[in-house]
C-alpha cells in the first residue's frame, strides 16, 4: 500500500523527533523538577520546549529522562483498588504481589509508569479471564481515582506529559463502566445500522463522558471482521463485511478522538479470522495473505487513515506472515506489515500480557520481546517488578536496543502531548440529554427484522416477556420500555416475546414465542420457529427502547444483519 502524504508527514516528524532524542540520560544524571502545573488539571501539561508540536515536545522530554524513566513510560499495568492512595487490605495484598507496593499511586511512583488501565467486569464478558480485579465502581469514584493517579504521575520526571489512563469501553459485552453513563449499542448493532454519521455522533458522546471521568485512552473500537462465528469477538465486531466495518471503525475513531480520548484500534492483524479465544490459547489464523489484505486489514487501514493514535496487537499465530510466533511478538507482523506496509506511525500497544499466549515467557522476557517486535506500550503485565527489571537489564546489556526504547517512548510521549492542554468536560455531561439523543438515534437504526411482516406491529394485545436464563435485567428493561410505549405487559398469558443473548443456542429458544429477539449475534435465529424474528444485537437501555418501539408498531425495523444467518435474509423489510 502506498504511503499517503499525511502518513509521510507523520513518519518524518516521528523520525526527526527520534534523531533529536539521541541517547537518554544515565541513571545518575540530574533530572529537572516537574512543573507545578503538571498535575493541576486532568489534561493540563507544561511545555518542555518552545515548540508546541507534540513530537518536538516529546523529543525534548525524552532527552531529560533516565533509563528508569524510559522503561517506566512503556509500562501500562492494572492495579488493585478503587482509590489511588487508600485501598483495602485485599487490594494492598494484590498490589504487593503484582508490584511490591500497597497502592496504585505508589506503583506509579516506584516504576515511573506511563499509564494505568482500569479494569472491571461486565455481564457475559468474554475477556473475564484476564480481569483479575476491578477498580470501577461509579463515574465519580473513577474521576477521583484518575485524579489521584495523575497527581502521583505529575511528580515524576515525565510528569509534563499527561498520564495515560485507559479502559476497555467497547460497549456491549465488554463495557467496564456501566452505571451512570450513556451506554451505546454493541458494535454489531452499530454495523446493522450502517450509518457512520450516527456512529460518529454516538462515539463522540462516549468520548466526552470518558474524558469527564479522567480517561484519555479507550481500547476501542474493535476492527476485527467477523469471518468466523466466535464467542470471544462476536458482537464486539461491526460485522462480516470488511468495507462496512471499515466505515464504522473510522467513524468511532473520529468520534472518540474529537473529545480528546485516544482510540486504540484492535486486535491487529484481525481476531475475527479465528474462533479460538486468545485469553486461553494461541489462535491460528490460517488464511492466505491475500485474504488478510482484502478481509482483515481494511478496517485497520480505515482506522489509521482516520487518525487513530494507537493500534493494539493480538496474540494470534498468523501463518501467512510469521508462522508459530504470536503477532504480539512478531517483528514481521508489527514492524514489516503494520508499520512498513500499512504505514502506521502511532503507538502500538500489546493485548493483555497476562493472557496465556504471552505467559510462555517470564514477564521480563515477554516485555523485551514485545518491544523488540515493535510494540511501544506493554499492557497488563502479570508482574510489574519483573517486567520493569527485565526491560532495564535488557537495555543495559544491549538485548533491547536503546534506539528501539527511545523510539517507543517518543511515540508514547508524542501521543500524550497530542492529548494535552484540553479541559476535561464537567461530570454533568454524563447521561446528558444531548448524549442520550445521539445514542437513541443510533439505536433506532439498529433493530432488524429477519422474519415477519413489516407493515404491522409484530404483536397485538397483551405481551408476556420471557428470556433465557440470566437475562432478568434485559427482560425488566424491555418490560419497562414496552409499558412506556403503551403496550400492556402481563406476567403470563400474553403473546410471548422471548429474549436470547450471549452464548445462547437452540436449547434456549421457545417454540411458542410469537417473537424471538437476539440481543447478541443473531445466528441462533436460524433455528427459531417464531413467526417474527428480530435482532437488537444489544441489551443496552437505548437498544431496549428501540426494540419496544418496533414491537409497539411505532417504529420500523430498518437495520440489516451485518453477519449472514443461515436461511434468513439480512432484512425482511426491504420492500
Amino acid at each position: 500500500m502506498l504511503t499517503t502524504p499525511r502518513r509521510t508527514f507523520v513518519a518524518l516528524t516521528a523520525l526527526t523527533a527520534l534523531l533529536a532524542a539521541g541517547c537518554s540520560a544515565g541513571p545518575d544524571r540530574p533530572r529537572p523538577a516537574p512543573s507545578a502545573s503538571a498535575s493541576a488539571g486532568i489534561w493540563s501539561a507544561a511545555t518542555p520546549a518552545p515548540d508546541t508540536d507534540p513530537a518536538a515536545r516529546a523529543a525534548a522530554l525524552v532527552r531529560t529522562l533516565a533509563d528508569e524513566d524510559l522503561v517506566g513510560q512503556v509500562l501500562m499495568p492494572y492495579a488493585y483498588g478503587s482509590s489511588a492512595t487508600e485501598v483495602s487490605p485485599a487490594s494492598a495484598a494484590g498490589n504487593r504481589a503484582l508490584a511490591g507496593v500497597d497502592t496504585p499511586a505508589e506503583m506509579v511512583a516506584k516504576y515511573r509508569l506511563g499509564g494505568v488501565i482500569l479494569v472491571g467486569f461486565s455481564a457475559d464478558d468474554p475477556t473475564s479471564a484476564n480481569q483479575v480485579t476491578t477498580n470501577v465502581d461509579s463515574p465519580r469514584q473513577v474521576r477521583e481515582l484518575t485524579t489521584g493517579l495523575r497527581e502521583a504521575a505529575g511528580k515524576l520526571p515525565a510528569g509534563p506529559a499527561p498520564f495515560l489512563i485507559g479502559t476497555d469501553q467497547e460497549y456491549g459485552m465488554v463495557t467496564r463502566i456501566t452505571d451512570g453513563v450513556t451506554l451505546l449499542p454493541s458494535a454489531l448493532a452499530v454495523g446493522a445500522a450502517g450509518d457512520p454519521a450516527l456512529t460518529e455522533a454516538a462515539w463522540r458522546a462516549a468520548g466526552a463522558e470518558l474524558a469527564a471521568m479522567g480517561i484519555n485512552m479507550d481500547f476501542a473500537p474493535v476492527a476485527d471482521v467477523l469471518v468466523k462465528r466466535s464467542t470471544v469477538i462476536g458482537s464486539r465486531s461491526f460485522g462480516a463485511d470488511p468495507q462496512q466495518a471499515a466505515a464504522q471503525v473510522a467513524a468511532a475513531v473520529r468520534g472518540l478522538q474529537a473529545e480528546g480520548v485516544a482510540a486504540s484500534v484492535k486486535h491487529f492483524p484481525g481476531h475475527g479470522l479465528s474462533s479460538a479465544d486468545s485469553h486461553q490459547d494461541l489462535p491460528v489464523v490460517g488464511q492466505s495473505r491475500a485474504v488478510l489484505d482484502s478481509t482483515a486489514f481494511p478496517p485497520f487501514r480505515a482506522g489509521i487513515d482516520a487518525g487513530a493514535m494507537a493500534v493494539m496487537s493480538a496474540h494470534l499465530d498468523v501463518r501467512a506472515i510469521d508462522p508459530g510466533t504470536p503477532a504480539t511478538f512478531s517483528h514481521k507482523v508489527l514492524t514489516d506489515v503494520l508499520r512498513g506496509q500499512l504505514g502506521f506511525q502511532g503507538v502500538v500497544i500489546t493485548d493483555g500480557m497476562n493472557m496465556e499466549p504471552a505467559k510462555r515467557w517470564s514477564p521480563g522476557e515477554a516485555a523485551v520481546r514485545a518491544l523488540n517486535a515493535g510494540n511501544d506500550l506493554i499492557l497488563m503485565t502479570p508482574n510489574v517488578s519483573e517486567a520493569f527489571d527485565g526491560l532495564l537489564a535488557a537495555l543495559r546489556d544491549g538485548s533491547l536496543p536503546r534506539d528501539r526504547l527511545v523510539e517507543a517512548v517518543t511515540r508514547v510521549l508524542t501521543m500524550k502531548f497530542k492529548l494535552a492542554d484540553r479541559t476535561a468536560p464537567d461530570m454533568s455531561t454524563l447521561g446528558s440529554a444531548e448524549h442520550r439523543k445521539a445514542v437513541a438515534a443510533l439505536a433506532a437504526a439498529t433493530v432488524t427484522m429477519l422474519r415477519g411482516r413489516c407493515d404491522a406491529a409484530p404483536v397485538t394485545g397483551p405481551v408476556t416477556v420471557t428470556s433465557s436464563a440470566g437475562r432478568d435485567r434485559a427482560r425488566d428493561a424491555l418490560t419497562k420500555a414496552l409499558t412506556a410505549a403503551g403496550v400492556k405487559v402481563v406476567p403470563s398469558g400474553g403473546r410471548i416475546v422471548h429474549l436470547v443473548g450471549y452464548g445462547d443456542g437452540a436449547g434456549d429458544l421457545r417454540a411458542d414465542a410469537a417473537v424471538t429477539v437476539a440481543m447478541d449475534t443473531p445466528y441462533v435465529l436460524a433455528t427459531a420457529k417464531s413467526p417474527t424474528l428480530l435482532a437488537s444485537y444489544s441489551s443496552s437501555p437505548a437498544s431496549m427502547t428501540a426494540l419496544a418501539a418496533v414491537l409497539a408498531g411505532t417504529a420500523r425495523p430498518v437495520g440489516h444483519s451485518p453477519v449472514p444467518v443461515t436461511g434468513l435474509p439480512a432484512t425482511a423489510c426491504d420492500n
